[in-house]
């Protein structure tokens, strides 16, 4: 059984991941995981903004970010720009505010197609860790036939399931953009 299970967790860790990089597309408003994944060079680490400072949302509209360092504002605005997510950082001496503007029409349309691709991509992940699993169960000697094609058979549930919720995912993020 702890083929199943190991297989189930990996799933889970695909789709948390596909959830996490969600969280990086804009929708409405402004929010601190819009530059969760941007890192500078931090005393030799690369480190991401979020744990060098203290990230708030001001009127929905605008991102602040003031380093616990006064003297990492520059790395942390070329870092913004270098990231190349859209948004234009403004340097203020101590803290960096981000004004992250209304989506267009056309621009929805495109984040809700990229979602519609991360999803695929997703489904795809899933399907390697099943054609994974099911070929570790194959290959395993020990495991009497009957027996194998039953886990096969709970991976392919297990399978089901993931993607099902990858796709419900995926709707829920789409509708969330698309709205006005």
């Amino acid at each position: 059984m702890s083929q199943v299970d190991d297989v189930k967790n990996k799933m889970e860790a695909s789709i948390k991941s596909f959830e996490n990089a969600l969280g990086q597309i804009k929708t409405n408003g402004a929010n601190p995981s819009l530059i969760a994944n941007v890192v500078i060079d931090y005393y030799g680490m690369e480190t991401p903004i979020n744990q060098i400072s203290a990230i708030s949302v001001i009127e929905g509209k605008q991102l602040l970010i003031k380093p616990y360092e006064a003297n990492f504002v520059k790395e942390i605005e070329k870092a913004i720009f270098a990231a190349n997510l859209g948004l234009t950082p403004q340097n203020e001496g101590t803290q960096i505010r981000i004004n992250v503007p209304p989506l267009t029409e056309d621009r929805r349309k495109e984040y809700a197609s990229k979602v519609v691709k991360m999803a695929e991509e997703a489904k795809i992940a899933v399907r390697n860790i099943r054609r994974e699993g099911n070929d570790l169960i194959k290959k395993d000697k020990t495991i009497p036939e009957d027996t194998g094609k039953d886990l096969v058979e709970k991976i392919q549930k297990v399978t089901d399931e993931a993607t099902k919720k990858i796709d419900e995912i995926s709707k829920n993020k789409q509708k969330e953009i698309l709205k006005v």
